[in-house]
């Protein structure tokens, strides 16, 4: 046991200097976004800046708590944090209350707290007890079959709440099972399946079956033909294009109506500029305006007269490209990949198995979250409604981040008393 020198002694300084970054210019920027110069004090509490200078101090204190508690603690009651969360999860589909289509608020007082966020830190705790047991391999069944009823049980449930965005965002913990052993060919296919699924919606569905089995063909040739592989490669066939064809019933018949005309207009299949196209396009108006040295803080035309909706929340990042233009841009994404990077170096750093795998998770997490939601306002991807970490104005999703994210910095701290 190495001499105990106080909480700050052994702590990441560097993690968390790249979060207390991304926390003030969430906050200067979120100022920015509902500027009003009839309440332009930056600690006015009736304005969203100002609220979320409260949600800030809130994230510090439970950041000083976390470092105050034995690491062990995590570990020894993930199951219980795992299941007390699912409850919460359940609980808010019949008690909870709607915000933008999604049944997933519990109303206290004049603010709303989001379970979902909180089961995100949850299911990544239960992910790296599981796979943090010495006995587990993710070579068999049995051992798959469980870490991915860990990750889908919340996802379903998120589901039924019809917020499909943090449904999704718990599907990349594939990546820490991944790291824990799994078989390449998993991951491979969450890329693979979106791509076919894309495809299938823009060209016709027998041509695409033709490539499919022009690519399986060609797995078979430079296959050694055994049984067990012309088995494996059928079953792909089969199963792309079964999923093929399942496109458009789950389009049509699952995804609401707003989610369906987002992928059209993504796809370019339908131009929509004044309905579901209209942040997007907004959005990209926005980051353009601001070129490559912005227009300069507080300076931003399109966020000044509300051009793009959420910008305080899902499209925060437009504010950054008008008023700060490609050069803040690109730091804040610099600032985002230091982060991710140090979180990764860490982890592998780490003596026990369960605090590896639960850097993992929280890199995962924060990574999905950053892309998506960048991708969103520049068009890339469907606006799904996730924020960016740290940065978006929400008291829900700063203090899930905090709490995801110091309690691996305090597993970290203690890596040589934890095995």
């Amino acid at each position: 046991m190495r001499e105990d020198k106080g909480i700050f002694y052994r702590i990441d300084w560097m993690v968390v200097l790249l979060y207390l970054a991304l926390v003030v210019i969430g906050w200067l920027n979120i100022y920015a976004a509902v500027y009003n110069e009839n309440h332009n004090h930056i600690v006015d509490l009736t304005q969203k800046y100002g609220k979320q200078m409260v949600f800030i101090l809130a994230a510090m204190f439970l950041a000083m708590g976390i470092l105050i508690i034995d690491p062990k603690f995590f570990s020894q009651f993930a199951w219980f944090i795992y299941g007390f969360f699912i409850l919460l999860l359940i609980v808010v589909i019949f008690m909870g209350r709607v915000v933008a289509g999604s049944k997933g608020w519990f109303a206290i007082g004049g603010f709303g707290i989001q379970p979902a966020e909180f089961a995100k830190m949850a299911t990544v705790l239960a992910l790296a007890k599981y796979l943090g047991t010495l006995d587990i391999s993710l070579s068999r069944f049995r051992s798959i079959a469980v870490a991915s009823g860990i990750i889908l049980l919340p996802a379903l449930i998120v589901l039924l709440q019809h917020d499909t965005g943090s449904a999704i965002v718990f599907l990349t913990l594939v990546i820490v099972l991944y790291r824990a052993g799994l078989t390449g060919f998993v991951p491979l296919a969450f890329i693979v399946l979106p791509v076919l699924g894309i495809l299938a919606l823009l060209i016709p569905k027998l041509l695409l079956v033709a490539i499919l089995l022009l690519i399986a063909a060609g797995f078979y040739f430079y296959s050694n033909r055994k049984f067990r592989t012309v088995v494996l490669i059928a079953a792909m066939f089969l199963g792309s294009v079964g999923f093929v064809f399942s496109i458009d019933f789950s389009v049509n018949r699952i995804l609401e109506p707003h989610q369906r005309n987002r992928i059209h207009v993504l796809l370019g299949q339908v131009i929509d500029l004044k309905g579901a196209g209209y942040n997007v396009n907004q959005s990209l108006i926005a980051i353009g305006s601001g070129r490559f040295f912005g227009k300069g803080y507080l300076q931003g035309t399109q966020t000044k007269y509300n051009f793009v909706p959420e910008q305080s929340t899902d499209f925060i990042f437009c504010t950054v490209g008008e008023e700060w233009g490609f050069l803040g841009s690109t730091a804040l994404v610099l600032i985002y990949m230091g982060l991710f990077t140090r979180l990764i170096v860490l982890a592998e750093r780490q003596r026990s198995r369960f605090s590896r795998f639960y850097g993992y998770g929280v890199a995962s997490i924060l990574f999905f979250h950053f892309a998506i939601n960048i991708g969103m306002t520049l068009g890339l991807v469907p606006v799904i409604g996730i924020p960016l970490p740290f940065v978006s104005y929400g008291g829900s999703s700063m203090w899930a981040f905090t709490i995801l994210l110091f309690i691996f910095i305090r597993q970290d701290s203690y890596r040589y008393d934890l095995v």
